[in-house]
């Protein structure tokens, strides 16, 4: 991609200019800028060039073209180091930088579905005859942030989304179970709710699960727990639920989680005066007063969206010794929350969902190995004791998903397994759970590293209590009877504890 940056720019000094104005001193800086300062990392004939300058009593204005080598705000950087050195000899230091005008121009394809409408630090767009201008609101700041080179990654980012979008989510079937009897073609929720196993909460997309069907999730954890902690050796943590910001940087989330996180925010301070008016306001109307509320508070976070970033904060910036590795750790102390846009129903798709997260870390082909161990596991639990009609599939890696890119993971080594079985009375498949290799995604994000310098490598995998359920259920039905003997020796009598007249 041909570039071409042109910045104007006034540098405020600390003293009068006026005696060094005719001086050589600048004229010799300016030509020494030129021809070599301003072209060091380029090719020949590259990078910048001041292409006109000034001195004033208390300020020098220039302006700087450049190329994609040596772009114009780190040649002005790299100027106002180097203009510093000449003027401490006269004892004149620079105060600031003022950035006038800054434009890029950019070659520039169109995509088909891709509109650049608004960016961040750009006043103004202007696009035609394959060129992108981009007409910044930056400071000195924000050249010392590096903003015009993100903004052009992001240029590039909104390009590769585009073609991700035009493929289709990769799909590849690994295993399918033998078919079996289903003993119901009804929507489970829907017979949950007439029997009182379950009610609307006052959420959204959330449920009260009654005494029925918190007993039949107890089953699935101590199937979990028999089958696959205490075999594989996973050992029982509890991570948290609030997730700040710098948590979802370091994991990647905060690229593309905004339009599906439950926020949290704290007030801005607990003094009674500061509340006092909206305190009142309730009194009054028995209103919440919503508007005057987000005045008063600020966000840090959000509620637990995938359920292992936060874990990764234990072990943040430690060498772990290999003797320790595999390391096999597991949640499941509280709900996940996600904003479903539309496509709400039952149990199956909802906003506050329960899961067991187990997370594994090692050297690679521990990792990989562990993730064929957990589906082994997996397969038993689904043939032998669900009984149920599954799949299981290789599909775009959840963390390509959330960035909103689809296709296939150049290697098998590093993406992720979903386990997929039909529902009798829509005859869709839903996806229940997956096992994820991560790579050295996590590892490197929150910077852990191993005492040998080995890389290390980690992966996940969720298991959704209410999916599961679902899938169970839909194709079981909710009669105890027809349930696998198994199944039903392990979840016991099922409680009635409620009736309403």
């Amino acid at each position: 991609m041909d570039m071409v940056f042109e910045l104007k720019a006034k540098l405020k000094c600390s003293g009068d200019l006026s005696g060094i104005v005719s001086s050589p001193e600048i004229t010799e800086f300016v030509s020494f800028c030129n021809h070599d300062l301003l072209k060091k990392g380029a090719p020949p004939g590259c990078g910048a060039e001041i292409v006109w300058w000034n001195v004033g009593e208390e300020r020098i204005e220039l302006k700087i073209v450049s190329d994609r080598f040596v772009r114009a705000h780190d040649a002005l950087l790299r100027l106002k180091n180097e203009l510093g050195k000449l003027l401490g000899k006269h004892r004149i230091g620079i105060r600031g930088v003022e950035i006038e005008e800054y434009k890029m121009a950019l070659d520039w394809e169109e995509e088909e579905g891709l509109r650049i409408g608004k960016l961040p630090f750009v006043k103004e767009i202007k696009q035609e005859n394959g060129k992108l201008e981009l007409f910044l609101d930056v400071d000195e700041v924000s050249l010392e942030k590096r903003i015009p080179d993100r903004i052009i990654r992001l240029l590039e980012d909104k390009k590769e989304a585009i073609r991700w979008r035009g493929k289709k989510e990769h799909w590849e079937l690994l295993f399918e179970s033998p078919k079996k009897t289903f003993y119901f073609d009804k929507d489970p929720s829907e017979e949950m709710i007439k029997r009182g196993w379950i009610r609307h909460a006052a959420g959204r997309g959330q449920w009260i699960y009654g005494p029925q069907l918190t007993k039949i999730f107890r089953a699935f954890e101590k199937i979990l727990f028999d089958d696959v902690c205490k075999p594989l050796g996973y050992e029982e943590m509890i991570f948290p639920k609030l997730v700040t910001w710098d948590v979802w940087k370091r994991s990647g989330h905060a690229k593309g989680i905004y339009p599906e996180a439950y926020y949290v925010c704290t007030p801005k301070t607990r003094d009674p005066e500061f509340w006092e008016d909206v305190m009142d306001y309730y009194k009054v109307t028995n209103e919440v007063p919503i508007a005057m509320l987000m005045e008063r508070i600020e966000n840090v976070g959000g509620m637990c969206y995938a359920q292992c970033p936060p874990f990764w904060v234990f072990l943040q910036g430690k060498i772990l010794p290999d003797e320790i590795l595999p390391i096999r750790v597991f949640d499941r102390s509280g709900p996940s929350f996600r904003y479903e846009s539309g496509g709400l129903h039952g149990i199956e798709r909802l906003d506050e969902f329960h899961r067991v997260e187990f997370v594994w870390i090692g050297e690679k082909q521990q990792v990989i190995e562990h993730a064929r161990l957990l589906q082994e596991k997996y397969r038993g639990i689904f043939n032998d004791i669900l009984e149920i009609e599954w799949r299981e599939a290789w599909v775009t890696p959840w963390f390509m998903a959330q960035e909103g890119k689809g296709g296939l993971a150049e290697l098998k080594e590093v993406g992720t397994v979903d386990y997929e079985a039909v529902l009798p009375y829509s005859g869709k498949w839903l996806e229940f759970q997956n096992v994820s290799v991560n790579g050295d995604k996590y590892p490197k994000g929150f910077s852990v590293k191993l005492q040998s310098g080995e890389e290390l490598w980690s992966g996940c995998s969720g298991v959704g209590l209410e999916r599961w359920a679902a899938v169970f259920l839909a194709q079981k039905s909710v009669d105890r009877d027809k349930w696998p003997e198994k199944f039903r020796a392990i979840v016991g009598e099922l409680p009635e504890v409620f009736r309403f007249l």
